[in-house]
């Protein structure tokens, strides 16, 4: 008797940073349904690689679009991810969870005072108790040109005017915290540092791979015990006042070595290119400059989706 045939992996769906592009979100979304078998689409793990806010001038529809999914797509599982922009964003709007110590936020403002005065943080009312990236973010950068992205500043160090504007008040104003509804609050504040998934199939040069999958926004760094980082993550320890797998570059670039003895997949946003490694996948093509696609990797094929693909009906 022969045996039944291996049912086919299961689908997921890692997604790029969006960082307010509502129309580059809806394209992308569409151009994945339609890329997909229906049955499989309808059941895929999707997973949001964080940053929804900030450059782009739709923040608001752009979160609205995303809380809309689980009841236009039930069968669906969706993660979302915090980014360095939604982590600050929340921390604006006294979202975050406590230090778990007990400590002040206004502890972590110390180490970077002396960058305080060029960034212009916020200072207005509520910032007495306010997580450092928050006051950054909402501050008002007196360089006006960013010369690493070679593009002018939007505001802030994390280009939050349009976030602000998406919303209705101006760059910098405690009366975001009013405009913002309550279901976008809750949103911001169930966002996710890290997710695991075990049993995650990635198509390979040596054949398909059945491996764990973790996600998370920047990467984890090498040089740090990865079971410490993982309890900092999925504990949202605030005590830190910049979170390294949120916000890091070339410390969270690699997949730390203690993870090679299982096959363990990194995805991460953030870094503003397509960089796909071995199990190293980094899919934030766009970067939140509005001529660069918002692109998607679907597992196990690696197929990559972009926006601006042009698919025939």
């Amino acid at each position: 008797m022969s045996e039944p045939p291996n049912p086919k992996p299961r689908l997921v769906i890692c997604v790029g940073d969006i960082h307010g592009f509502v129309t580059k979100l809806k394209n992308i979304w569409s151009n994945l349904e339609r890329s997909i078998e229906r049955s499989e689409f309808e059941t895929a793990t999707v997973i949001f690689l964080g940053d929804y806010c900030d450059r782009g001038p739709d923040t608001r529809l752009v979160i609205d679009f995303l809380v809309a999914l689980p009841s236009r797509y039930p069968r669906q599982k969706h993660v979302f991810l915090s980014g360095n922009h939604d982590l600050a964003f929340a921390a604006f709007l006294h979202l975050l969870p406590p230090p778990p110590d007990g400590s002040p936020f206004s502890d972590g403002w110390k180490e970077y005072s002396a960058s305080e005065d060029r960034e212009g943080w916020f200072g207005g009312e509520g910032f007495e108790n306010m997580h450092l990236q928050g006051r950054r973010w909402s501050g008002k950068i007196k360089v006006k040109y960013n010369t690493v992205k070679e593009t002018e500043y939007q505001g802030s160090i994390y280009d939050a005017r349009p976030t602000f504007e998406s919303y209705g008040v101006p760059h910098g104003s405690a009366d975001l915290v009013k405009a913002v509804p309550d279901e976008h609050k809750k949103f911001l504040a169930d966002l996710v540092w890290v997710h695991e998934e075990d049993d995650v199939f990635i198509n390979t040069e040596d054949g398909s791979k059945c491996c764990k999958l973790i996600a998370v926004h920047a990467g984890l760094e090498k040089r740090v015990d990865v079971k410490e980082q993982l309890q900092l993550l999925k504990a949202r320890n605030t005590r830190v006042p910049k979170v390294e797998a949120l916000s890091g570059r070339k410390s969270v670039w690699d997949i730390p070595e203690e993870l090679s003895a299982s096959p363990t997949i990194i995805v991460s946003g953030h870094h503003a290119k397509l960089h796909i490694e071995g199990l190293r996948l980094i899919i934030d093509e766009g970067g939140g400059f509005k001529d660069k696609p918002v692109a998607a990797i679907i597992l196990p094929s690696q197929k990559i989706i972009r926006d601006t693909d042009v698919l025939a009906e």
